[in-house]
């Protein structure tokens, strides 16, 4: 069974939805929370290159 995983950023609430991920090995796995259906699979390296992108505002500034 998949165990999803979001940020503590998002709260507990009804209306905060928000990327969860999840790790199935070799794979990791996201969804929306809204869209728990829709599924992206992809590598742990991939995945490490999207935070280290994120964390180095590599995608320009969120928020």
């Amino acid at each position: 069974m998949t165990e999803w995983q979001k940020s503590s950023f998002s709260g507990n609430g009804p209306d905060n939805n928000c990327v969860e991920v999840a790790s199935d090995s070799p794979e990791v796995k996201l969804r929306e929370g809204d869209a728990p259906g829709v599924v992206v699979t992809t590598t742990p390296r991939a995945f490490g290159a999207l935070i280290r992108g994120i964390k180095e505002a590599e995608f320009g500034r969120l928020g």
